[in-house]
């Protein structure tokens, strides 16, 4: 019995010691570099995780007939009923991502992670709360992103938390942040920017202590005219002061205005743990290109990580990574999974009868009827599967050069 005690207790001690030697700690940043708390560089080689948190309507094909996650999800609900829609948002978000899919990306060669959320699966609309200037919080998004978390650790890999959108939308372009023009924008609504500051303080409380975050991605993308950039460097610095009275350890991911590459005014940062991010699309994979963000790292002692990118050739995508590994710039890849596209890492299997219903919205087509449509959306809700996803292995091998 004594014999068993000591093997069982010095297996344990080697698993466990095993488990330490592996983790790499809170990330950081140490003049223009990430770092892990052994201060070893760590280059992010990442996914986002587009279309399950913000469903954007070029992913489900239905830019033609929506123009916003809120447009698709009244469709839906019209045509099939607000239990029935419901029931499949349900389902959508519980197949969309699982343990599969982060088990995967490990697999594959990802070490991180950005997760694209929308505010109103946290908390209520501003214009939706029982009494004005209370923060509901809500238990889905949170319950979504404990889970995300759990595979994450299991697998290594750092999250990146992104808020994808803010409430009232950061922007102009509609799909991206789920916009409705005919409400306030977080930029004109004063009560919009308290409930962002809120849901950021609340976030950094809830996973101060878990070293797997990787970090706080503080607005996806603003794209609004703003005097000089002072609002947005107004309301990130306000955010970052919230952040810090409950969390000293994650690093903040700044962003510039228009889709992440305008820093005028939020020069020099004002935080000691901040990385500055940008986002690459549709442009030449050359120096010249990052040129001004090399000069900003140079300049201010301070990181860059390449937040975005993606929507293009796989010459392109192993070209850029090229461009942006050579100049120790981590990169996070857009998007994990899309219907119909394989410049996506996996591709979603369209469902039977799925231009019925976008020919109907179209004014092409019959009406569906209540049993057809809803047929057709749960099976979306099983072609978001992992196992019902086709791996796009080209996209694989132009990311990771095999």
């Amino acid at each position: 019995m004594k014999n068993y005690i000591f093997t069982f207790a010095i297996t344990f001690f080697l698993i466990m010691s095993g488990e330490t030697l592996r983790s790499q700690g809170f990330l950081k940043t140490k003049g223009k570099e990430i770092v892990n708390e052994k201060g070893e560089n760590v280059l992010l080689r990442g996914i986002g995780l587009g279309g399950w948190m913000l469903q954007e309507p070029y992913m489900l094909q239905l830019s033609e007939v929506a123009g916003t996650q809120t447009e698709i999800k009244s469709k839906i609900s019209e045509l099939i009923g607000k239990k029935n829609c419901e029931e499949f948002y349900t389902r959508y978000l519980k197949n969309m991502i699982t343990g599969k899919d982060i088990d995967s990306l490990r697999r594959w060669g990802f070490n991180s992670i950005r997760l694209p959320i929308h505010y109103n699966l946290f908390t209520l609309p501003v214009d939706k709360e029982p009494l004005t200037g209370q923060n509901t919080w809500l238990k889905t998004g949170f319950e979504l992103t404990d889970n995300l978390l759990s595979w994450c650790r299991k697998n290594k890999i750092y999250l990146i938390l992104d808020l994808h959108a803010a409430p009232g939308g950061q922007g102009n372009d509609r799909p991206i942040a789920d916009i409705d023009t005919l409400k306030p924008r977080l930029w004109e609504s004063e009560a919009n920017q308290n409930k962002t500051i809120a849901l950021w303080k609340k976030l950094a409380s809830r996973y101060k202590d878990e070293e797997w975050i990787g970090g706080y991605d503080l607005i996806n993308e603003t794209n609004y005219k703003l005097d000089a950039n002072e609002s947005l460097k107004k309301l990130f610095y306000e955010i970052t002061v919230e952040i810090r009275r409950v969390d000293v350890r994650h690093i903040i991911f700044i962003e510039g205005n228009q889709f992440a590459n305008d820093y005028t005014g939020l020069t020099p940062p004002w935080d000691s743990n901040m990385v500055y991010s940008f986002h690459k699309y549709w442009n030449p994979t050359t120096v010249e290109t990052i040129q001004k963000y090399l000069d900003m790292r140079e300049n201010y002692n301070v990181p860059f990580w390449m937040g975005e990118s993606g929507e293009n050739t796989n010459e392109w995508f192993r070209s850029a990574v090229h461009l942006f590994e050579t100049n120790n710039i981590g990169w996070s890849w857009w998007t994990i999974k899309k219907i119909g596209s394989e410049s996506s890492l996996m591709t979603i299997s369209r469902p039977a009868g799925y231009q019925k219903v976008i020919d109907y919205w179209a004014g092409k087509g019959r009406k569906p009827s209540v049993a057809e449509a809803n047929a057709i959306f749960m099976e979306l809700a099983e072609n978001v599967k992992i196992e019902k996803c086709k791996v796009n292995y080209g996209v694989l091998e132009a990311l990771f050069g095999k």
